[in-house]
């Protein structure tokens, strides 16, 4: 049943692009955040508490906004996260304000988002691809799974029997889980991931090298709720007689109500500082206009498929813009077939070749040999 819950969400998203003849773009232009994620050579009790000297020290995100970001109103509470690392785990702690703790799925790996539940996405490299997903309620129940590739580029993308070997969750109630006849404040994540489990389909160095930079996000799915005699139940619009849609709350917002787009995923960098003893600054990647605008002629050539079964042979075709970047050819080279495109922004004396292909893709310096 767990895959064919996931291939339910496939077939969706399949029918929604076909049917509009339409391909989803975030709609928003904002740069993902940024964070730096320090080390603790702390030994980390994982009871969902975050009480330890190094949690103290670490900061917090900021607070969470709706995934579509600043086209929607802020959320009504509060949900922040903060991150740590070791020379054995990537440490995530997450708090979240709610005055209805409620959970019901016990099963691992059940669809956790069916229940409000805290999510984490990271993908190491930032390519799009090979990127892990995690979920978790106030149950503690984790839902976990390997992503090979994002649903909107379609196929067989996502393997739910794949666990994070090692993992360690908790999760802390500051109130009565299922209890409708009080108010409860908050309940608290922690998770301890470890590195050799992530390093299964990172293609890079684990534990990061220093000043590393990761895309990661986080996700809050929250159901709006009638309290019964018996519990929780979730509302019903009355006007079409289902569930009112779950509210998703995010650190980097989106621009569009969809979690799997890897590049609007906060970036993470790590430092091997150790956490409170200095204060470093976030690095941006030197080339992060670059993929932008590589993605940016993806998202058209993805929309132009849509519109016309092929895709566009070049940029005047798509009526995209050209962009002159320093040490980089001022073209753009276009490869295509009926149903394949390879982009490549060349790089001059010595500098990074980037390319983005029709799965999206974007790899730095292909190895053709």
């Amino acid at each position: 049943m767990k895959k064919y819950a996931v291939l339910l969400l496939i077939c969706l998203l399949t029918v929604a692009l076909v049917g509009e003849r339409k391909f989803p773009i975030p709609m928003i232009d904002a740069d993902p955040l940024s964070y730096v994620c320090y080390k603790t050579n702390e030994t980390l009790t994982i009871d969902g508490k975050l009480d330890e000297d190094s949690w103290n020290k670490a900061k917090w995100t900021e607070d969470f906004v709706d995934i579509q970001g600043s086209l929607m109103p802020l959320p009504p509470f509060v949900t922040k996260a903060k991150m740590l690392w070791s020379d054995d785990y990537f440490y995530i702690g997450a708090y979240l304000e709610e005055s209805d703790l409620w959970a019901t799925i016990t099963q691992r790996d059940a669809v956790i988002f069916y229940d409000n539940d805290f999510e984490v996405f990271i993908d190491p490299d930032g390519d799009s691809h090979d990127y892990y997903e995690l979920e978790i309620n106030a149950l503690n129940t984790v839902w976990d799974l390997l992503v090979i590739k994002p649903y909107r580029d379609r196929g067989q993308v996502a393997f739910n029997s794949w666990d994070i070997k090692g993992l360690q969750t908790a999760v802390h109630l500051q109130g009565s889980l299922n209890d409708p006849s009080d108010k409860d404040e908050y309940w608290s994540v922690e998770l301890a991931i470890p590195w050799e489990s992530l390093a299964e389909a990172a293609h890079k160095t684990t534990p990061p090298i220093d000043k590393d930079i990761w895309k990661v996000n986080f996700s809050r799915v929250h159901w709006h709720l009638d309290k019964t005699k018996d519990g929780y139940s979730k509302k019903i619009d009355p006007d079409t007689k289902r569930h009112l849609p779950e509210m998703n709350i995010v650190w980097s917002p989106q621009g569009l109500i969809a979690m799997h787009y890897p590049e609007m995923w906060g970036n993470v960098m790590f430092s091997h500082e150790e956490v409170g003893k200095k204060v470093v600054e976030y690095i941006p990647d030197p080339l992060q206009d670059h993929k932008k605008y590589l993605r940016n002629i993806y998202y058209q050539q993805k929309e132009y498929f849509l519109q016309n079964g092929y895709y566009a042979p070049d940029l005047k075709t798509l009526d995209a813009k050209t962009h002159s970047f320093p040490n980089y050819e001022d073209k753009l080279q276009i490869y295509t077939s009926p149903n394949t495109f390879h982009l490549i922004l060349k790089g001059k004396n010595n500098n990074t070749d980037l390319h983005i292909f029709q799965d999206g893709r974007l790899l730095e310096k292909i190895d053709f040999h």
